[in-house]
C-alpha cells in the first residue's frame, strides 16, 4: 500500500473532492484527531457528532477504488519516506 505525503490543508482539500459526485464510488477512511483519547465507541460517536468537519485535524485518508480516479486525486502527491 503506497503511503503518500501531504499537509493538513491538502488532506482537507482531498476530503472535499472525495465528497463530490465524481468520486462517490471511492471508499475512504478518515484518520483524524477525533478518536484520540477516547476509550469507547459510544464516546467516539458522541464526540464525532459534536465536532464540525471543518474542525477535524487530519492525519491521513485511506482511499480505495478505481485506479484512474484514485490517480487523478493523488497523482501530485509524493511518497512518504
Amino acid at each position: 500500500i503506497p503511503i503518500l505525503k501531504g499537509n493538513a490543508e491538502l488532506l482537507h482539500q482531498l476530503r472535499q473532492k472525495l465528497l463530490t459526485d465524481e468520486f462517490n464510488d471511492i471508499l475512504t477512511v478518515d484518520f483524524t484527531d477525533v478518536a484520540q483519547g477516547i476509550h469507547t465507541y459510544e464516546e467516539f460517536i458522541e464526540t464525532f457528532q459534536r465536532t464540525a468537519a471543518s474542525d477535524y485535524r487530519y492525519f491521513g485518508i485511506g482511499v480505495c477504488g478505481d485506479k484512474k480516479k484514485v490517480a487523478r486525486l493523488t497523482g501530485s502527491l509524493g511518497l512518504l519516506r
